[in-house]
């Protein structure tokens, strides 16, 4: 099989998101994985297809050269569902936003989640409806001013990590549209993992949501309120990376390490295989003044998949079923000829 780059999975079309939308880093980032997605599990192009609900991270599978099926309102995890049970063989890729995932979509997002069905889904999280023109969305800020809520919000919004480990997610990842590389190698990972993987990506709209991640995405603060969480590696932050996250009871605190006694031994190790809940939930509700933001993969454990519990009891039955064909089928049970 040839070897395959990002130039093979970009499409003739003309990419047409708003100048400083963060979609575009996002679409740069998949295209780079897939490459290597490609090398490491020695996948055809032909495997791959791209699945995509409403809104403006729906127009994705347009800009992959890749099988694609733009789908309705809400409805992209339903389909990505029937396309990996009828066809096992295909790698299956969601782009939607939290507004088509979260909202009208939200009852088929924890329960493919639940089944752990192997796809992959990456949810654009820009916080409000682009497409339809600024309406706040489940993941909006309390108090957010929109063209829905011109006096705020008055809800809460949704922490899509805490949903995803609540309905027992075994993958979920979290990034920023602006870090490329990491979002590559989270996306390598993701296809990597046999279950449902949850990419949940930071974007910026910069049309009706502007800055709404700056207080993270900004260079000037991102390595001290961020911290990128790596498999094996203490959990270290910081512009001198010597800050680090500590247990702190039933719950996590960040220290200077060589201040008030902590020295790099007492700094966690994350473990995104632990078969501990406790710690991935808390990283990904993790925020506060003095907290950083969880970046990277937060959880990636193992556990039998809904696609491959159909197969195998499909198998199974058919061992013993007499029927073989339609017309078994049909001449099956109580059946009566009309002359």
């Amino acid at each position: 099989m040839a070897t395959l780059t990002a130039k093979d999975f970009k499409s003739d079309q003309e990419v047409r998101w708003c100048p400083g939308c963060g979609d575009h880093a996002v679409l740069a980032a998949l295209q780079r994985a897939l490459p290597k997605v490609s090398q490491a599990l020695d996948y055809a192009k032909e495997r791959y297809v791209v699945v995509s609900g409403i809104g403006c991270s729906s127009r994705l599978p347009y800009y992959m050269d890749t099988f694609g099926f733009h789908s309705i309102h809400g409805r992209a995890t339903a389909i990505s569902t029937g396309i990996k049970v009828a066809n096992p063989w295909l790698t299956v890729w969601q782009a939607c936003g939290d507004g088509d995932a979260l909202a009208i979509g939200g009852n088929h997002f924890i329960h493919a989640i639940r089944r752990n069905i192997d796809i992959n889904i990456i949810l654009f999280n820009n916080q409000i409806y682009g497409l339809t023109k600024g309406q706040y969305s489940p993941t909006s800020k309390f108090g957010a001013i929109t063209k829905t809520s011109p006096y705020g919000t008055v809800e809460h919004p949704f922490n899509p990590g805490s949903l995803v480990l609540g309905a027992k997610g075994t993958f979920f990842a979290r990034s920023l549209d602006v870090m490329i590389q990491l979002n590559e190698d989270i996306m390598t990972s993701a296809a990597l993992h046999d279950g449902t993987s949850v990419v949940e990506m930071l974007t910026n709209c910069a049309i009706f949501n502007d800055g709404a991640h700056k207080s993270l995405s900004d260079p000037a603060v991102r390595a001290d309120r961020t911290i990128v969480l790596r498999h094996g590696e203490k959990m270290l932050f910081g512009k001198d990376n010597n800050k680090g996250l500590v247990l702190n009871g039933m719950g996590l605190r960040a220290v200077t390490v060589g201040e008030g006694g902590y020295t790099i031994d007492d700094i966690l190790t994350h473990d995104a295989h632990s078969d501990n809940m406790g710690i991935h939930m808390m990283l990904a509700e993790m925020k506060g003044p003095d907290m950083p933001v969880a970046l990277g993969v937060i959880r990636d454990v193992k556990d039998v998949t809904y696609d491959d519990g159909v197969r195998d009891q499909v198998k199974d039955i058919m061992k013993t079923s007499k029927i073989h064909c339609v017309d078994d089928l049909l001449r099956s049970g109580s059946t009566w000829e009309v002359k």
